[in-house]
C-alpha cells in the first residue's frame, strides 16, 4: 500500500494517512484481515511523528473500517461493507473539497445531500 502526505496541504497529516487507507479499501488493494504497517514503522518511513498516524487510524477505526488490536496493530475489518463505506467516504470528502472550491456554506451543502436524500 502506498502512502503520501504533502507538507504543504491545509489537510492534516492524520487525515491524508487515513484517506490512503481508505482509497486502497474503496480500490480493494487492502483486504479485509489485513494488517496496516505498525504506527512507529509508518511514521518513520513519512517522516512524521508516530501520534500523527495513530490519528489517522483512530479516525479510520471510528469510520468502522479497520481495528486496533493490542498486539496486533491496525487490521482492515473483515466486513463486506467496509469497502462501501471507504468508497462513500472518499466521495463525501471530495464533495467537501468541492464545496469549499466553491465557497458554498455548510448549510448549502447540507441542504442539497438533504435534498438528495429526499
Amino acid at each position: 500500500m502506498l502512502f503520501r502526505v504533502d507538507f504543504a496541504s491545509p489537510q492534516p497529516l492524520g487525515d491524508q494517512i487515513a484517506a490512503s487507507v481508505r482509497r486502497a479499501i474503496a480500490e480493494g488493494t487492502v483486504s479485509p484481515g489485513d494488517r496496516l504497517p505498525a504506527a512507529r514503522t509508518l511514521a518513520d518511513s513519512l517522516g512524521v511523528n508516530v501520534h500523527t498516524v495513530l490519528r489517522g487510524y483512530q479516525r479510520l477505526r471510528e469510520e468502522g473500517l479497520i481495528e486496533l488490536r493490542r498486539g496486533r496493530g491496525a487490521v482492515v475489518v473483515d466486513d463486506t461493507a467496509a469497502r462501501g463505506r471507504a468508497t462513500l467516504q472518499l466521495r463525501v470528502r471530495e464533495l467537501v473539497e468541492l464545496a469549499r472550491e466553491l465557497g458554498l456554506s455548510e448549510e448549502e451543502v447540507v441542504g442539497m445531500v438533504r435534498r438528495g436524500l429526499g
